[in-house]
């Protein structure tokens, strides 16, 4: 009997339907969930609606061949890894489709017991290289990610909000006067500010939807998708709320909330930089301005 986490969400994309039933059966009676795609282009179109843990392409097809789709998926979809499978061993080596970045190769007519061997391994990797990522991805102190997720994750939510057409916000939280109760009440009461804080936004954002970071020091922030800036304001608002409220000091928090609207005229990097750029000085602005409010730009 497999694990949960044996189990994977497998795409087979093949432009021959008697092979594209033939290996949807087989992945089923491995127990994993089958999709399947007549070319990339269909391919592309189930990935934006569904998460896939691994797609098995063939190499070559129509409209949008494997190589064409690898490309796709590591641009698009960074949790999604690719198999390429292909009857023409001459045209391409395995070296090749690895150096594109598939984590794996496997020649047809496929064999059952081959592909069952590198599905598991496959899905064995991604949930060890997961728990890797996590343990690398979270803060120490808070639980909540950290300043490395958030570099990597920040790029990748604006280019998908904007490739999807839903509004984005990103707001940046400063703890006030934060040095100066550090050295005052020492270093482990100020710890305990953090970890409030950290554990106040998990509470009241939205579970599975936003982002929470922190991304050093006493400095943090939310990526907030799919939400209004009367949503944002409001679900910030709760948690200065319920910081304020459940701190035994004085300790109060600055924000600054911002669209993440991307410009096509600038490269994604300048976009990012010109978002923080913006979020920075809308924080900067709050805290001048007499520090414990938010101020929200749109």
């Amino acid at each position: 009997m497999q694990l949960a986490d044996d189990i994977g969400v497998i795409l087979i994309v093949d432009d021959d339907r008697p092979v594209r039933e033939a290996l949807s059966v087989i992945v089923s009676s491995l127990g994993h969930h089958s999709l399947t795609a007549a070319n990339g282009l269909e391919a592309v179109e189930i990935l934006k609606k569904t998460v896939c843990d691994i797609v098995l392409c063939d190499l070559m097809m129509p409209q949008m061949d494997g190589m064409a789709l690898l490309k796709h998926i590591l641009t698009h979809h960074f949790n999604t890894d690719v198999i390429i499978a292909t009857g023409h061993g001459n045209i391409v080596r395995y070296a090749d489709v690895i150096r594109a970045g598939a984590i794996d190769f496997i020649k047809k007519p496929i064999d059952q017991a081959e592909l069952e061997a590198k599905l598991a391994r496959a899905l064995r990797e991604r949930r060890l290289m997961r728990k890797l990522e996590t343990l690398s991805m979270s803060d120490g102190l808070t639980s909540l990610l950290n300043r490395r997720a958030y570099d990597q994750r920040f790029p990748h939510e604006v280019e998908r909000a904007h490739r999807q057409g839903y509004p984005l916000f990103l707001a940046l939280i400063d703890v006030d006067d934060f040095k100066m109760y550090n050295d005052t009440h020492g270093h482990g009461e100020g710890d305990k500010i953090l970890i409030n804080l950290g554990s106040t936004l998990h509470e009241f954002t939205r579970n599975s939807v936003d982002l929470c970071f922190r991304l050093g020091g006493d400095e943090f922030a939310v990526l907030l998708p799919q939400t209004t800036a009367a949503q944002a304001k409001e679900i910030i608002e709760r948690v200065m709320d319920k910081f304020s409220s459940s701190s035994t000091n004085k300790t109060t928090l600055s924000i600054g909330i911002v669209a993440c609207k991307r410009d096509d005229k600038v490269d994604l990097d300048g976009d990012i930089q010109q978002m923080q750029i913006r979020a920075d000085q809308a924080m900067y602005d709050a805290k001048s301005s007499g520090k414990n409010r938010l101020i929200c730009r749109e």
